[in-house]
């Protein structure tokens, strides 16, 4: 009896000395490391950058700092807009430094340039700031999450209404890379799906500076609307040129994508009236007023739908680690899907297979000046419109992680 008892012990023992190391196992590196790689001082800093770097901090500090007993650790780069330094610095932090997942991502082409990289670590990669749609289409990874928005929903819900409201000839002016076809092209479709006609379009060099030809092009064209398929600085200095050359008299001027920040940059006197998508308004409820109320102590402006956006994926992918108790890329992915997402962010939202969130997205009328009550309140929401009809239809997906029936 004696030797079994002790035996037992033994084993007893020696299983309470290996789960503490089993459980290590499932967070790598005994920590949790994000990385933000993000815009921090180019033409898209305004909408994600540092603003994206507070908000990774914020939903850290809300998540308690901690996940599975472990300390969550962040750290953020500038990638220059640059495909080629972007991946090299997330090389550099999948290779070396131990990150488990990169995030923001705010341009398409660095965006599709780290998924590869990721893909090949077995690490996840969640896109915040990106926006065309071959991310989670023919380019779609396993390991990859989309989370704001893409091109075809910012396409759709901005584009169509206004077509059928009578802008029937359209003209675009498109930044020359990946975002800007994306947008152009899934702009052009909606245009012609509503009935109307696309007069011509104009690429430019990224980033801009004049403008000034290209908006020549778009005036002679006799469209009733031009399309900015851009963002950041460069879709403000568009919107001051076009009306210092005249075009809001005659033409409408269409943003495919806008942030508060770019309103607040160019001013509602020139903003006024323009119609566009977004996924998030600071001054929807309570919810997302705490948020932002938070996040403008910190830094002085409310934060973009994309900056939301970075805090809600972030939330929840620490949420999805607790879940299921591993930060494994396939576990972390898998939870993400089955869990509900609502935060001050994500209402009525669902990954779906391909890595996209699909959740609620607004068309919004910019505020006259008379109409604003103060500074940042800027938008009136005109029609909710939900996820589903928002996003592409799941059986028109590229993506080849999905299942054809």
């Amino acid at each position: 009896m004696f030797k079994l008892s002790a035996i037992s012990a033994l084993i007893a023992a020696a299983a309470i000395g290996v789960a503490p190391v089993h459980a290590q196992d499932k967070i790598s590196g005994g920590v949790v490391k994000i990385g933000v790689l993000t815009d921090m001082s180019g033409a898209y800093s305004g909408n994600v950058g540092p603003g994206s770097v507070l908000a990774t901090k914020l939903a850290i500090e809300d998540f308690g700092g901690k996940v599975l007993g472990k300390p969550i650790e962040m750290v953020s780069a500038d990638h220059l807009n640059k495909a080629d330094v972007g991946a090299s610095r997330a090389r550099e932090w999948l290779d070396r430094d131990g990150v488990d997942v990169v995030s923001e991502l705010g341009n398409s082409a660095v965006a599709l340039a780290v998924m590869n990289i990721a893909a090949e670590k077995k690490k996840m990669t969640l896109v915040t700031g990106a926006g065309a749609s071959r991310i989670t289409g023919e380019d779609c990874k396993p390991g990859n999450v989309m989370w704001v928005y893409d091109t075809y929903a910012l396409a759709k819900v901005g584009t169509l209404p206004l077509v059928q409201a009578g802008a029937k000839k359209w003209y675009f002016v498109t930044a020359d890379y990946a975002f800007g076809h994306s947008l152009e092209g899934d702009g052009m479709r909606f245009v012609k799906e509503g009935g109307g006609t696309v007069a011509g379009s104009s690429r430019y060099p990224f980033p801009g500076n004049d403008f000034s030809s290209f908006l020549i092009s778009a005036q002679s064209s006799g469209a009733d609307a031009v399309a900015f398929a851009s963002a950041g600085a460069d879709l403000q200095n568009e919107i001051k040129q076009a009306n210092e050359f005249g075009l809001g008299k005659k033409q409408k001027l269409v943003a495919m994508l806008m942030s508060i920040t770019d309103v607040h940059g160019v001013g509602l006197q020139a903003a006024q009236g323009m119609n566009f998508a977004e996924t998030f308004y600071w001054d929807m409820d309570d919810e997302t007023r705490k948020f932002a109320q938070r996040f403008h102590k910190e830094l002085g402006k409310m934060p973009t739908a994309l900056q939301a956006g970075q805090y809600s994926a972030v939330l929840n992918y620490l949420r999805a680690v607790e879940k299921s108790k591993s930060d494994h890329v396939d576990d972390v992915i898998a939870t993400l899907r089955e869990m509900p997402i609502r935060d001050a962010f994500a209402r009525n939202a669902k990954l779906r297979p391909d890595g996209k969130l699909i959740h609620d997205t607004y068309l919004v009328s910019v505020k006259s000046p008379q109409e604003s009550k103060g500074p940042w309140d800027y938008y009136k929401i005109v029609k909710t419109v939900p996820g589903d009809q928002a996003f592409n239809p799941l059986s028109e997906s590229k993506c080849p992680l999905v299942a054809k029936k």
